[in-house]
């Protein structure tokens, strides 16, 4: 099937995903089920504008029965079915491995726990073959600083080990509601911290350590190295953000014109973002509101990876104009046809395999590999 670009489709999108919000979210004689009307457009959007082989994660997460998370307990929203596990249904499909060794060869992982800023943190460290020392990436995964884990963005983790011949340290930090902002945030320095302190325990060279993060992962990531840099810490060598959260407006191109999209839309981020902040003051936040951090000597470069299929696009365009007039070194890439989450996704989607092979040179190349 052909695939229409965004750019003749996005005006009548925008309109008809901000239409659709305005919609009550789920049946009325089931709130744990969705709009049908905005299930079937959504449904239809991803039917042009996905590549094939996104499409065939997003129909087989779809397949595994996801209750709409902006209307569930968190709880309940933190059992529902992933990409992830979408990704594994689609190996089954096609009769492969689902076992991360299997899909990332190369690369050894083993549990551990780090120093967070109010206890211990549980943590996976990602080591690749040789003797070392290898540079250090610290990585967040996402989920809105409220669901999912380290365990469930692994494909993303253990990629970027593979792509960068680098140890990964990926860190489970505390998550909203029973913790939060900014406990996550004061994790993720922490964490950060401590792996500067721990690299060469870990085959490490502590001289060259980076930061990395999906979403909500991608915000925490560079809102460490701005706080790195006011606490006179060692400045992380990169940082690799892959579609951050940079701001915090609903109303920005991407939000709308992905307003119903697949498998981020934008009443999940609100529903994030309510149950992380502590009030609306917490939404003017330099760490939430990342364009108008004081972004001058945060790092020696940055990354930004975006898809064209996600709310957060814009947050990443927006991100890249404000180092730019900051004077820090960036380089961003959109890419087409894929979704939210899509990073983790490398083991049956192209431009998965694409990106990390970009974020693994760009980290190659600051490690001065």
């Amino acid at each position: 099937m052909n695939r229409i670009k965004p750019s003749t489709l996005a005006a009548s999108i925008a309109l008809l995903s901000t239409t659709l919000v305005g919609l009550p979210a789920q049946a009325a004689d089931d709130p744990a089920k969705p709009n049908p009307v905005a299930e079937a457009v959504a449904k239809t959007m991803g039917k042009l504008r996905a590549d094939e082989d996104m499409l065939a994660v997003l129909n087989a997460q779809a397949g595994l029965k996801p209750k709409p998370i902006e209307k569930l307990d968190v709880a309940t929203a933190r059992k529902q079915p992933t990409v992830t596990d979408g990704v594994n249904a689609v190996l089954k499909q096609q009769g492969k491995s689902t076992k991360p060794e299997d899909l990332v060869p190369g690369v050894t992982s083993m549990d551990a726990t780090v120093d967070g800023a109010a206890g211990k943190l549980p943590a996976t460290v990602y080591t690749p073959e040789g003797a070392g020392p290898f540079p250090v990436v610290v990585y967040f995964h996402g989920g809105g600083w409220v669901i999912a884990d380290r365990k469930v963005y692994d494909g993303g983790a253990r990629g970027i080990a593979k792509q960068a011949n680098a140890v990964v340290v990926s860190v489970d930090y505390r998550q909203a509601p029973e913790a939060k902002f900014p406990a996550a945030w004061d994790d993720a320095l922490a964490s950060y911290k401590w792996t500067l302190a721990n690299a060469a325990k870990l085959k490490g060279d502590a001289k060259k350590v980076a930061l990395a993060g999906e979403s909500a992962g991608g915000n925490l990531a560079l809102a460490t190295a701005i706080a790195a840099r006011d606490a006179g810490v060692q400045q992380p060598a990169h940082v690799l953000a892959v579609y951050p959260v940079t701001q915090t407006s609903l109303n920005t191109e991407s939000y709308l014109e992905n307003a119903v999209a697949k498998p981020l839309n934008r009443p999940m981020v609100k529903w994030f973002v309510d149950k992380t902040t502590r009030s609306p003051a917490d939404l003017k936040d330099k760490r939430l509101q990342l364009i108008d951090a004081k972004l001058e000597g945060m790092a020696p470069g940055v990354t930004i990876i975006n898809a064209r299929i996600d709310p957060l696009r814009s947050d990443g365009s927006k991100l890249e104009d404000a180092l730019k007039k900051a004077n820090v070194p960036v380089e961003r890439r959109d890419y087409e046809g894929v979704t939210h989450e899509f990073f983790g996704t490398a083991a049956v989607v192209q431009k998965a395999k694409d990106a990390q092979a970009f974020a693994g040179q760009r980290l190659k190349n600051a490690f001065g590999g």
